[in-house]
């Protein structure tokens, strides 16, 4: 499966953006998605993550976006978003999606992924 992020930008503080993350070459039905996302000089972090629908479409979140950010996947068309409300100068980074089939409660892990999207900039200014 191969995934494609996109919709990232330059926003103000308080702004929204909404990414999209699509997924090609198969179904990723099996798969839960992830959203990662990478500031300069940083590891990469978790930021959402979406179940697959065997297992309920449940979601989690880092802290730090909770009540900020959803997640949600649709897919008869293969695709995840990340709705981003709220922004804030700290939420700058290059977004990532990715996707995996490791058990659920591992999903905020970026080592459990195996398939990953090339990455969409977000930029917050203040």
């Amino acid at each position: 499966v191969q995934l494609q992020a996109s919709g990232g930008g330059l926003v103000q503080a308080g702004g929204s953006l909404k990414l999209s993350c699509a997924a090609s070459g198969q179904s990723f039905r099996n798969f839960h998605i992830g959203w990662f996302r990478q500031a300069p000089g940083k590891e990469r972090e978790f930021v959402a993550a979406i179940s697959r629908p065997a297992t309920g479409g449940g979601t989690r979140y880092a802290d730090s976006v909770k009540g900020r950010f959803t997640i949600s996947r649709d897919n008869a068309k293969n695709a995840v978003y990340l709705q981003m409300n709220s922004l804030r100068p700290e939420d700058t980074a290059v977004y990532y999606c990715a996707l995996t089939q490791i058990l659920w409660a591992y999903t905020n892990s970026a080592q459990r992924y195996t398939s990953w999207g090339q990455g969409t900039q977000v930029t917050v200014s203040s």
